[in-house]
């Protein structure tokens, strides 16, 4: 399979030639030592075609990835996931200025709504072991019923834990009440090359097969480097505007190396992936039934790679166990506060598995680790005071997080990863979640120790 991109940039290579152009480092190995590859890095040129009008190998890759994915457009976007969001609910927005979301939807949801005018309604979502799940059909359907304004809705799925949404019975309510199926599948794009997704004895779970327009982080699944996505198009009543939003929130300069890679992603997964995600599954489901045999207990519900263990259903604190397992080389990709996920691809080698494996066992083993785990907060919704639009007018104040209980939220709050939101702006913010921000190591929304709340009787 020709990897069209990735070929054109060799080839500029092999020229040898005299740059006179960006980026700054000039590929200059004297200056720019510590970056081998820096000769691909590259800019428009006549040999390398232009992202934001491509016409040329660019054009040309796009091309096989839709028809690889099963879609009517496919885009390259290099500046994550994120982008292509906000690219796609720039499209949305001309059917309508209402949208249903989960309450999970990662934060560059919500700053789309906020930038586009565009106010969510979130869906009520169930609970299962600490981890909100996607919302049910029934409860999709009853939303729609209740508000005709909606334009569509737009789901997180796969999310972090593995839960994945139940696309058919939501695209046939979608068409019902002809409203706009989106899926922000920035966990999934692997999904597209497993096997067991054309089996009907297994439910499809590539977002492609059933929504109109969806997000693909291939960085996160594939062999792509990071920021690299891609946003794809089935409805063709989308393209139009899809490709104006790409225009307003993509960058005017993309990474050629960058752009390469999720073109060579896809093809190489379309080449190999089946047979390497068999392998990894395979190996996944034989090491949690020997854990689940010690009393290792892990999230139950994953329909992904992901391998979320619960040290906190084990009574110990996940914070100590990460210590532990980084102090053997071994790195996971987040912690809750409860779980560890383990984030698992095509290119996991299985001796990683292995060792993760025998670590897992020794800490299970450790006595002085047993009753260490402190219980999360409980998190509740809190009571919502304004809408989300609403809430973003206002006059704001900072106050001390912890003198924030009881105070309505005007800049969304929460912990990264997972990047979505614990207070809403508009809602009152809860003790569980002031408690819940001041544990975690990473947060947004927090500055210096202090949130944004509404200020009583001003607005803008």
């Amino acid at each position: 399979m020709e990897y069209r991109i990735l070929g054109a940039l060799k080839q500029y290579k092999s020229l040898h030639p005299v740059r006179f152009h960006m980026p700054g480092h000039q590929a200059n190995r004297k200056i720019f030592p510590a970056f081998k590859d820096a000769a691909l890095d590259i800019t428009e040129l006549s040999v390398s075609d232009c992202l934001e009008d491509p016409e040329g190998v660019i054009a040309e890759a796009q091309n096989d990835i839709a028809e690889i994915l099963g879609a009517r457009k496919s885009y390259i976007v290099t500046d994550g996931s994120s982008a292509a969001v906000m690219a796609m609910l720039y499209a949305a927005r001309g059917f309508g200025s209402k949208l249903l979301i989960r309450r999970s939807s990662h934060k560059s949801i919500y700053n789309a709504c906020g930038l586009l005018g565009i106010e969510p309604s979130i869906l009520r979502c169930n609970e299962l072991n600490g981890v909100l799940l996607p919302p049910a059909p029934i409860v999709v359907e009853e939303a729609f019923q209740k508000d005709s304004e909606v334009c569509g809705i737009l789901l997180t799925s796969p999310d972090y834990y593995g839960n994945i949404a139940e696309y058919e019975k939501i695209r046939k309510i979608c068409h019902q009440y002809n409203k706009l199926f989106m899926v922000d599948g920035a966990h999934g794009a692997y999904l597209r090359f497993d096997a067991d997704n054309n089996s009907e004895a297994v439910r499809a779970a590539y977002a492609g097969d059933f929504a109109d327009i969806w997000v693909d982080g291939s960085h996160k699944t594939m062999p792509t480097l990071t920021q690299g996505a891609l946003l794809n198009v089935n409805d063709e009543r989308l393209i139009p505007r899809v490709e104006e939003g790409l225009g307003v929130f993509r960058t005017t300069s993309p990474s050629y190396p960058i752009m390469a890679s999720v073109e060579y992603g896809v093809k190489y997964m379309a080449t190999y992936g089946a047979k390497l995600i068999d392998t990894i599954k395979r190996e996944l489901m034989l090491m949690q039934t020997r854990l689940a045999k010690r009393g290792i207990q892990f999230y139950p519900a994953s329909s992904t790679l992901q391998f979320a263990v619960d040290f906190g259903g084990m009574g110990i604190s996940p914070y100590l166990a990460q210590e532990i397992l980084e102090k053997r080389k071994i790195f996971c990709e987040m912690n809750d506060g409860r779980y560890l996920v383990f984030y698992l691809t095509a290119a996991t080698p299985i001796s990683r598995l292995r060792k993760l494996e025998s670590a897992l066992r020794r800490i299970a083993r450790e006595k002085s680790l047993k009753n260490t785990y402190e219980e999360k907060p409980i998190y509740t919704c809190g009571v919502k005071k304004f809408s989300y639009l609403t809430a973003l007018t206002f006059d704001t104040q900072e106050v001390p997080l912890e003198k924030a209980v009881g105070k309505v939220c005007a800049r969304n709050l929460g912990v990264t990863p997972p990047c979505f939101p614990l207070v809403i702006a508009g809602e009152v913010i809860g003790k569980d979640a002031v408690e819940t921000l001041s544990r975690a190591k990473n947060t947004f929304g927090v500055h210096n120790g202090t949130v944004s709340v509404i200020r009583v009787g001003g607005k803008v």
